[in-house]
């Protein structure tokens, strides 16, 4: 069975995202890729697996840093 790869702009839509922000978490690193001739191409599985380790825990966020829209705010420290 053949692996499904997504293209940078599919993943994109999956995260709700834009395609720079995957070819930033490409180049460093974060989100694993392969080369498909000049285009860069995520295994379903690699997207899963970066997600997993994106999960936040409630009880350990400090949700007085954020503002009404769920935003951090700067708080300048």
């Amino acid at each position: 069975m053949a692996r499904q790869l997504l293209t940078a702009a599919e993943v994109a839509e999956q995260l709700r995202v834009s395609t720079m922000t995957i070819y930033r978490l490409i180049r460093s690193g974060e989100l694993p890729a392969v080369r498909v001739g000049r285009n860069y191409r995520v295994r379903v599985e690699d997207l899963t697996a970066y997600l997993e380790g994106q999960v936040v825990d409630p009880d350990t966020m400090d949700l007085d840093d954020l503002d009404d829209g769920g935003f951090h705010t700067d708080t300048g420290a």
